[in-house]
């Protein structure tokens, strides 16, 4: 079943919530929302389930237009970020509803059930009731009860958010696996780009309603189309600088300058936007056209096993998203480095010009 949301929109208390949205999903393909809070991603999911109906536009489902039809004459499952289970059943119960609903012979319930219990790793606790299981297993039984029927568009809102790290890092490993051997269309919203790209399929950037850009992960990511779609796929958001490019010559906010590559001596000369991911800064060098610069620290943000570095000099401020602990003090001078092949190019329009090449290796 392939779905398609035609220039839909919608909007609640004259305020718009989803403009003029067309996006287009194939049968057995995993696709991520990607945006921050409120940019739309629920109240799209809310049009594609038929929970909500556009003001304008049309939704269709196998070439079918279906935007007028209400979720309960549509095949869809939907999980949410809140653990939604009916505490007063078993886990059996709660995953076996939507079969029960559909008054299918109890000898395919039971083996449905426990199929996808077990596919959930949650069969030893089928007896148990919600309250009883942790956060893990309450979510684990959500999803189950999403699955089980075998739904042919599978939506799910942040359905991770409110579990620990470790319990997201292993169910989003899951998730991919199970829709492997699907064919049923699975839309994933979230608010961070590190899980879109752990996440893979096709993402599609939302932002105050509107499709930014949407395809392929690696390429969405590897080629954002303009400075919004770069800065909401990287968190934390992606360094800029303005620049210019003159002659032979590359200029960072006026005062760092270095050769131009033959890549960049393609675009015309002018004025340019430099973006570099907080995740390609580092404290050492690792390539030969690595760019050195002096800053001082303004902030070392310690989160878990990796370190969000604020640091400054007189013509920007950047971050550094660096893997392991690193305390400073503030205004600690250190020096960063910046690999220019790296660097992203944006016009006078915001739009790429640009996108990193490959690496230089850095020489013995």
């Amino acid at each position: 079943m392939s779905l398609v949301l035609e220039q839909v929109s919608r909007s609640v208390d004259e305020q718009v919530w989803i403009n003029d949205a067309s996006l287009r999903f194939e049968p057995g393909s995993f696709n991520v929302l990607l945006g921050r809070t409120l940019a739309g991603k629920t109240s799209l999911m809310r049009l594609m389930a038929g929970l909500d109906r556009p003001d304008r536009g049309r939704v269709l489902m196998d070439g079918e237009d279906v935007t007028g039809r209400p979720v309960r004459l549509r095949n869809v499952s939907m999980v949410y970020q809140q653990f939604i289970n009916y505490p007063t059943l078993t886990v059996f119960e709660n995953i076996a509803s939507p079969l029960r609903q559909a008054r299918m012979a109890e000898a395919e319930v039971q083996r449905r059930v426990r199929e996808t219990a077990e596919m959930l790793r949650i069969e030893p606790y089928l007896a148990r009731l919600p309250l009883e299981l942790s956060g893990g297993q309450q979510q684990r039984t959500a999803m189950a009860r999403a699955l089980v029927k075998d739904a042919s568009l599978i939506l799910f809102d942040e359905p991770l958010v409110n579990l620990d790290y470790k319990l997201r890092e292993g169910l989003r490993q899951e998730l991919r696996a199970l829709f492997a051997a699907r064919n049923c269309i699975a839309v994933y919203a979230t608010t961070e780009p590190n899980e879109a790209l752990a996440l893979g399929g096709t993402t599609t950037l939302l932002h105050e309603g509107r499709v930014i850009q949407s395809g392929p992960t690696a390429e969405v990511y590897q080629r954002p189309g303009s400075v919004l779609a770069a800065e909401l796929f990287s968190e934390p958001p992606i360094n800029l600088v303005p620049g210019s490019l003159r002659g032979n010559e590359v200029s960072l906010a006026g005062a760092v300058h270095f050769a131009r590559s033959a890549a960049l001596r393609e675009l015309p000369d002018g004025d340019y936007r430099f973006g570099i991911r907080p995740s390609h800064l580092t404290l050492v060098p690792s390539a030969d056209d690595d760019l050195e610069l002096a800053v001082l620290v303004e902030l070392a943000e310690i989160s878990g096993s990796e370190t969000f570095l604020h640091v400054r000099n007189d013509h920007w401020r950047m971050i550094l998203h660096l893997p392991g602990v690193h305390e400073y003090q503030v205004d600690t001078p250190i020096r960063v480095f910046i690999p220019t092949h790296k660097l992203f190019l944006f016009d006078s329009r915001d739009a790429l010009a640009q996108a990193p090449g490959p690496r230089q290796a850095r020489s013995a």
